[in-house]
């Protein structure tokens, strides 16, 4: 009816953290000090050489569209990074440029879902995902993941939850707000059993890069039929030049090229000709040097957390998130966020952005603030904790 929104729009959440946020950066306003650990963003700037090759594209004053699908020069470079990094040959003409890797998940699922076909997604799991699949007419299925299984799905979650309206499933690896990666068994097994299914696997592989035990596995290389989404923003650092990429099975390679030129045009040009010195030996460098200070910032954070009386029920792996089992002190983690804001200044994210599963019960804390912030959270929170008592 006009003047109503589409009856779509009726299943789409809000983005909880974004109206925390807001509440944060309001209490800022007033003279608060917040240590923020709410939101999934680097706190280090984008390198210097990436800086640079931006500077340099600009200042010639020919920042014209790009192609739909990116610069060429990028998407090759882009393939040389899967050969570099995973020894796979994955071919330039499957690398989609896009704006943000939110853009890569509107592509594909533009591409892919039918009006209520029902699409496999983890609970808990990043929440645009379900509301992406809501945006183009598709039905999210939720499997509930659980700690015994790292928080990730398994091959029995698919045969259970697969039915004649499944098209496909969407899973991440390391998972936002978990951390948490999928075994590569497992992943080949979901691969098999999805293709098997004719159905349509797509990966989140965003927080790739920034794992700390063990390198994640691509699932590219499982199969050349799997949807990849891949973003500059996490371990390259430049989340606000809103530039990620989508790699694609060659037979969608035009028709993801059709919604691109309809849907956006083209990506940023300059955050293009700034990413091409991602992938040059001194950015990796620095990017490198950053990782490990992620990890130096988890494995004091865990501890700390764990001290303080939350429980860790499965190990972070990747990503910067600890998702925090918080029911010794709460039956609502919202209502326990928003006061461990209002109260202590420290900001954290409630289980119920991620899904409704346990959500009332857990609590996501991103450590992508300094070590001498995270110390200072822990105290607030400790001081909080005896407060409330």
């Amino acid at each position: 009816m006009p003047g109503f929104p589409a009856s779509r729009l009726a299943g789409i959440a809000p983005f909880h953290v974004m109206e925390l946020l807001t509440r944060a950066k309001a209490l800022e306003a007033e003279g608060r000090d917040i240590i923020h650990m709410e939101v999934g963003e680097p706190d280090f700037p984008t390198p210097d050489p990436i800086i640079a090759a931006a500077q340099a594209h600009i200042a010639t004053g020919r920042v014209f569209y790009t192609s739909a699908l990116g610069l060429p020069e990028l998407r090759s470079a882009i393939a040389g990074f899967y050969a570099t990094r995973y020894g796979l040959t994955v071919p330039a003409s499957r690398i989609v440029v896009t704006a943000g890797a939110s853009g890569a998940l509107l592509l594909a699922l533009a591409c892919l879902a039918e009006p209520g076909s029902e699409w496999l997604l983890t609970d808990p799991g990043y929440p645009c995902n379900s509301n992406i699949v809501r945006s183009f007419e598709g039905k999210p299925v939720f499997i509930p993941v659980h700690a015994e299984n790292n928080f990730q799905p398994t091959l029995t979650d698919l045969e259970q939850y697969w039915n004649e309206r499944t098209a496909g499933a969407l899973f991440a690896s390391p998972a936002n707000p978990t951390g948490t990666l999928l075994d590569d068994n497992v992943l080949a097994a979901i691969a098999g059993f999805v293709r098997h299914k004719r159905g349509q696997l797509i990966v989140d592989e965003i927080y790739h890069g920034l794992t700390y035990e063990r390198e994640a596995t691509t699932a590219l290389q499982f199969g050349d039929d799997i949807f990849v989404v891949q973003s500059f923003s996490k371990y390259f650092n430049m989340t606000g030049w809103r530039l990620g990429w989508l790699v694609v099975p060659e037979r969608f390679a035009r028709d993801i090229e059709k919604l691109a030129q309809n849907l956006f045009i083209a990506p940023s040009t300059p955050a293009q000709y700034a990413a091409l010195a991602a992938f040059q030996p001194d950015t990796i460098a620095i990017l490198e040097k950053r990782r490990i200070e992620f990890r130096r910032r988890r494995d004091y954070l865990v501890p700390e957390i764990e001290k303080l009386g939350f429980r860790l029920s499965a190990e972070p792996e990747g990503a910067f998130y600890l998702y925090a089992d918080c029911s010794k002190f709460t039956s609502d983690s919202e209502r326990f966020a928003r006061d461990l804001l209002d109260t202590a200044g420290v900001a954290t994210t409630p289980g119920l952005d991620f899904g409704s599963h346990a959500a009332k019960s857990h609590l996501r804390f991103a450590y992508t603030t300094r070590s001498e912030r995270l110390i200072e959270a822990v105290d607030r929170i400790h001081h909080y904790l005896v407060k409330s008592r």
